[in-house]
């Protein structure tokens, strides 16, 4: 009996594809819903890296923070956090509930609300780690995707994110003392003075600057 191993083939030469992974969000410190869910692309990604290897896919990430109304008509953005794959939301439909994280964030009265990701008949207010690779190996393997494209109709950035963007940029006015300019703010006095200099004026009328 000729027990001697049989030469396996040579691995084939896959042209290389290319997977680009966008991750949109509104915050990566204080929102549990985008941290969370950072988490979970992070896992998932790390799960397939090895099909990816085998399969030649060249996989690329990037991780966009959406401070402004301008950055959110650039790209598109309807509701955080957004995961998209080769440019389509990998969410079936965009189904929001009230962020708590994101409401203290900018202080609205009104609430800010984010995404809640639908996952086989459930809902997570992070994005499952099935539901992530699902969308990665769809496309590896040119199934038909689910989700669709990034809509071109993007005439006005959505209601609940006005109101973010607008509460965040009155946050950053009321955390600023009025008694002088940022600019002369900086350069008024020593650091360790600078609750004392650039003190807050509603308590005091007035700051060491003027």
């Amino acid at each position: 009996m000729n027990t001697q191993a049989k030469e396996l083939p040579r691995q084939q030469n896959f042209s290389p594809r290319q997977i680009d992974i966008e991750f949109l969000f509104l915050d990566l410190n204080t929102c549990t819903r985008c941290v969370g869910t950072n988490a979970s692309l992070e896992i998932a990604i790390d799960s397939v890296k090895q099909v990816l290897m085998l399969t030649g896919a060249e996989l690329n990430v990037n991780k966009v923070l959406i401070d402004s109304e301008e950055k959110a008509k650039a790209h598109h953005f309807f509701t955080s956090p957004t995961i998209r794959v080769n440019g389509r939301d990998i969410a079936l439909e965009t189904k929001e509930s009230r962020c708590d994280s994101c409401t203290d964030l900018c202080g609205c009265e009104e609430g800010t609300n984010c995404r809640i990701w639908v996952y086989k008949g459930q809902e997570y207010t992070e994005a499952p780690v099935a539901m992530i690779m699902e969308a990665l190996l769809q496309e590896v393997y040119g199934t038909s995707p689910k989700a669709t494209k990034a809509s071109s109709d993007y005439d006005e950035v959505p209601e609940n994110l006005q109101n973010f963007f607008a509460g965040q940029a009155m946050q950053k006015t009321n955390t600023t003392s009025s008694c002088c300019s940022p600019e002369n703010q900086e350069s008024c006095c020593e650091p360790s003075e600078k609750s004392t200099c650039c003190g807050d004026t509603s308590q005091t009328g007035s700051c060491g600057c003027q």
